[in-house]
């Protein structure tokens, strides 16, 4: 009798630490996955700002917010008002964007993702959290230069024809 308590005492010893690894186990997998995601659970160290553009062709949430080619913050909202778009911006705090910065949509290379990039302007007057950026330049549109450039050679060649 005394051999399966001795038995059932070390069984339960090592369900303990088996039990202790598989949670140690999923606390590290959810780590990883949660920072690999680039998730998070709170904004503190953020503060949004609005940007309003004719056109965002492209731009979507999460692209990146970018000042001198490093990125401050992130699209957190799109919407329309009226008939132009509002993109909220989340910029980090150690950022401080000012009333006479622009504001642009700008593609990384010819074909990649669409990005706003902040040029910085003359004022000294800080954005407070919620104000609108009023200064902007809306996304270029290849295909309408394209389309533009191919119409401009066929109406070049049907004039030199006549």
């Amino acid at each position: 009798m005394e051999t399966e308590n001795i038995k059932s005492t070390s069984n339960l010893g090592i369900q303990f630490w088996v039990g202790i690894f598989v949670i140690l186990g999923i606390l590290a997998f959810s780590y990883i996955a949660i920072n690999l995601g680039g998730m998070r659970f709170s904004n503190s160290g953020e503060y949004k700002i609005d940007a309003e553009f004719n056109d965002i062709s492209g731009l979507k949430d999460g692209a990146p917010v970018e000042i001198a080619g490093v990125q401050i913050g992130e699209v957190k909202g799109i919407r329309l008002n009226s008939t132009r778009a509002i993109v909220n911006l989340q910029i980090k705090n150690e950022f401080k964007l000012r009333s006479e910065d622009i504001a642009q949509i700008r593609t990384k290379g010819i074909i990649g993702d669409k990005y706003v990039r902040i040029s910085p302007g003359g004022s000294d007057i800080v954005l407070e959290p919620g104000e609108m950026i009023t200064d902007t330049e809306s996304s270029v549109d290849f295909e309408d230069i394209i389309g533009k450039f191919i119409y401009s050679l066929d109406k070049d060649s049907d004039d030199s024809a006549k």
